[in-house]
Order: structure tokens, then C-alpha cells, then sequence
């Protein structure tokens, strides 16, 4: 059933509101036209009630002769008037019609029920040969603007067949057209309809636009919050709720600024403090005899002081201002190469970018700079390969290490995580070169994963979106 249902909010009330206003909109349309209908059923049947009752009273005060010669007269458009010998086939009874059950109750009343009298609503093409008159077609045109005033030709669906005995014994036949109108559809009435449709769409798409607005703007917030905690805050505007949601999600993303910025400075002030008591122990470890236990002490310190380093390069990172520029992605690699070039280390290019991207130029350098340093130092070589397009950005950093067990491929993005075990500074840093790649690209809206080539070696894939 989810499957079927719009995946947006948009949609799904788009969906609910249009598919209530359609239905709505058929059955009123439904018993409208039904109801119009009957109403003209009705009217029409009452009018030629009163012309079939007025012929029937005035054939019976007429001689045989008379009747013969006023006969013409009594033959208009939408009435034909015919004598019979005697009373015929019963005709056949449209019971399943209320409007035309109720007209027979009428006329038969009218008529007197003592009166012989045979009533019935029936097609035109059941009328007897004598009562069906010429067609329109076969008329001229004043004759057809006639019968248009007139309440439109006879038989052109269906008409009242009225047999009734006259006092002489005399049997008369009378049938009387219902209005064409009755019959067909309404096109001026279904136009009105349908323009009352469009524009009941129209509001609704308009109205859902609007409630679902706020919503967009409070998940592009969401968003970007991920990105840049110090972005500006959410305007309080529109109605109670949407404003409410909106104080709302500014108290969080003060508080958690405030949170970001004292752990910040209560790590930058922990590993700041650190450089004293090194430094002094430093300065004790010079005055020990033994050569080996001052070597010990002396490779103990330096990493205490690598660690402190890096902790306040990575908070100061995560504390950046920079500003977003558009960064030449190629000029960017090429001197990262250079650099390598110079410290004689690999470092091969593939591919480039075919336009500037838009970032922080020193923390993408420092994020492009980590993985090549890392698949320098794990790896031998590095091998930067560079895909773009209209969508993304992405770069490819391979080695030819030994890469990295599945299970522990996220593991190492984790602060002051290193596979290799000896510690030691000449085969690695303090763990966090990867944390502190991926907190770039996720600042800019991407990503890092790590994968294990096929033929060997670790693959790093950057992508950051256009």
C-alpha cells in the first residue's frame, strides 16, 4: 500500500484532498444532473398532462366531421393526434420510472376514472406509424426553428402515448414529445462543473503549497545545520505551529553551538595545559645517565606532544571559519603532488575536474592532504583518480598496502584509532588524519568510505556533492 502512496508530504495531501474533492464532485454532479433531469421530466409531463386533457374534452364535444376537420390543426410540432377504432396493443409501461409513474397518476385522474384509457412513456421508435410524423430533417428550416420553440420535435427519444375513449365510443390516439434536453447531457451545466473542478485543484495545490512550505525550509535547515552549526537561524514566521517548530529548532541549534564550543575549549585548554608539564619533563629527561631510559622517555614525550598537536589542530578544524570559495579542484592536486614530489614520495594523477568546486580551499587541502599522507605511509605510493560530473564531485585515493579488514573499515575513522600496533611515529600519526577528512567532506555536504581494491590495496572515496 506504501508503495502506491506519493513519498512527499506534498503529495500525499495533494492525493487525499483531490481524491475526496473528485468523488464529491461526481456524486453532486451525479444526483445534480439526475435531479435536473427529473425536474424537466416533470415539467415537460405537467404541460402535456394539460394539452392532452384540453384536446380529449374538446374531441369530445366535436361531431365525427368536426374531429376530422380540426384534426390538422391539432397536429403541431410536439403533438400528433390520431384515431383509432379501437383501443390496440396495450402499449408498454415504463414502470422503473417514478417521474413518469407519477404523470400517469395525473393524467389518468384528469381524464376521469371512469374513462377508458391507456397511458405510457415510450421510445420513438415504438410509436405506431401514424403518430410518428415527419422527421426534422426531412422539414425547412422555419418549420425546425418552430418546433425548437415549440419545446424541440416529438419524437426524438421518447413521448407520452395517451389512448383514451371518447364519450361516442370513439378511441383517439395522442402522443406527446418530451424536451430532447431531458435526454442528453447538460453541456453548459458539465462546463461549470468542470471549471468549478479546475479551479477547487488549483486552490488545493496552492493551499497544500502553502501549509508544506514551512516544512521544506525546517528539513533544508535540518540539513544544512549538518554542515555548519553557526548558519543562520530559522525566521519565526507563520502560523502558531510552524513558528513554534521554528523557536524550537533555534533553541536547539544554540544549544547545541554551545555544547561544540565548550567541549572545544575545555579539550583546546587540556591539551594546551599539557605543553608545560612536557616540557619540563623534557628538560628532567636530559639530565638522566642511562642513554637507553632517556631514549624511552625522550620517544614517550614526543608523542604526548604529537597527540596534544593534533587534538588542537582537529578542534581548531572543527572550529573553522572559513569562508566557501571556488576552489580549482587540479591546481589544488597538482600542488599537493608537488609537495610529495619534493618529500620523495609517489603520488600519481588521473582524471580532473571540469569546473571549480565551491568549498573551504584550506580545510579541502588539509582533508585531500591527510589521505594522500596516509596512502603514502601505509600503501608506498599514491594514486589520486578524479571523476566529475553535474551531480558530484568525486576522488579517488588508492594504495598498494595491504589494506583493510571489512570488519574494522569504519573503525579507523573513530579519533586515536590506529590498526598499526607499535605506536610509533615513524609508521603513522596519532589516529586522527581519517576523523578529520571525513568532518571536512561531511561539512561540505559529502562523504569518505573506505574500501579494499580487488587486486589489493585500500581505495578512499571522497565525493562531495555540486
Amino acid at each position: 500500500m506504501n508503495r502506491l502512496l506519493p513519498a512527499t508530504l506534498f503529495g500525499r495531501l495533494v492525493l487525499i484532498l483531490l481524491g475526496g474533492l473528485l468523488v464529491a464532485q461526481l456524486v453532486g454532479a451525479a444526483i445534480l444532473l439526475r435531479d435536473r433531469a427529473t425536474a424537466l421530466y416533470e415539467t415537460t409531463g405537467h404541460y402535456a398532462v394539460q394539452r392532452i386533457v384540453g384536446i380529449v374534452n374538446v374531441l369530445d364535444e366535436l361531431s365525427a366531421e368536426q374531429r376530422r376537420l380540426v384534426l390538422p390543426a391539432i397536429n403541431t410540432a410536439g403533438l400528433r393526434v390520431a384515431f383509432a377504432p379501437g383501443p390496440g396493443r396495450e402499449p408498454a409501461v415504463d414502470g422503473e420510472n417514478m417521474a413518469a409513474t407519477r404523470l400517469r397518476t395525473v393524467l389518468r385522474g384528469a381524464l376521469g376514472e371512469e374513462r377508458e384509457v391507456q397511458i405510457a412513456v415510450i421510445a420513438a421508435k415504438a410509436l405506431p406509424a401514424d403518430l410518428r410524423g415527419p422527421r426534422p430533417r426531412h422539414m425547412g428550416h422555419m418549420a425546425r426553428q418552430h418546433m425548437r420553440f415549440m419545446g424541440g420535435p416529438p419524437f426524438a427519444d421518447a413521448s407520452f402515448l395517451v389512448r383514451a375513449q371518447l364519450h361516442d365510443g370513439q378511441w383517439v390516439s395522442i402522443a406527446h414529445g418530451l424536451p430532447q434536453e431531458a435526454f442528453t447531457w447538460p453541456v453548459k451545466l458539465l462546463l461549470t462543473l468542470a471549471v468549478l473542478l479546475v479551479s477547487v485543484i488549483a486552490l488545493s495545490l496552492i493551499a497544500v503549497r502553502w501549509v508544506t512550505r514551512p516544512l521544506v525550509k525546517l528539513g533544508r535547515a535540518a540539513d544544512e545545520l549538518g554542515r555548519d552549526i553557526q548558519r543562520p537561524p530559522l525566521e519565526e514566521l507563520g502560523p502558531l505551529e510552524v513558528r513554534r517548530a521554528a523557536q524550537a529548532f533555534n533553541t536547539m541549534q544554540a544549544r547545541l553551538a554551545q555544547f561544540l564550543r565548550d567541549r572545544a575549549q575545555m579539550l583546546a585548554a587540556v591539551s594546551h595545559d599539557l605543553k608545560t608539564p612536557i616540557t619540563r619533563l623534557r628538560l628532567r629527561a636530559e639530565l638522566l645517565d642511562n642513554p637507553e631510559m632517556k631514549a624511552k622517555f625522550v620517544n614517550d614525550l614526543d608523542e604526548m606532544e604529537s597527540m596534544a598537536r593534533a587534538t588542537l589542530d582537529f578542534l581548531r578544524d572543527a572550529d573553522t571559519r572559513e569562508t566557501a570559495q571556488p576552489i580549482d579542484v587540479n591546481a589544488l592536486i597538482e600542488s599537493l603532488q608537488a609537495d610529495a614530489d619534493e618529500m620523495g614520495q609517489e603520488v600519481v594523477v588521473h582524471g580532473s575536474a571540469d569546473s571549480p568546486f565551491s568549498g573551504r580551499p584550506l580545510a579541502l587541502q588539509r582533508c585531500l592532504r591527510n589521505l594522500i599522507d596516509n596512502a603514502v605511509k601505509y600503501g608506498k605510493r599514491a594514486s589520486v583518480k578524479v571523476n566529475d560530473s553535474a551531480e558530484y564531485l568525486q576522488i579517488i585515493v588508492a594504495d598498494e598496502g595491504p589494506g583493510i579488514p571489512e570488519q574494522q573499515l569504519e573503525q579507523v575513522f573513530e579519533p586515536f584509532v590506529r590498526l598499526e600496533p607499535s605506536r610509533s611515529r615513524e609508521t603513522g600519526g596519532v589516529g586522527l588524519g581519517l576523523s578529520i577528512a571525513r568532518d571536512i567532506a561531511r561539512a561540505h555536504g559529502g562523504d569518505i568510505v573506505l574500501r579494499n581494491h580487488s587486486s589489493g590495496g585500500l581505495e578512499v572515496v571522497l565525493t562531495l556533492p555540486r
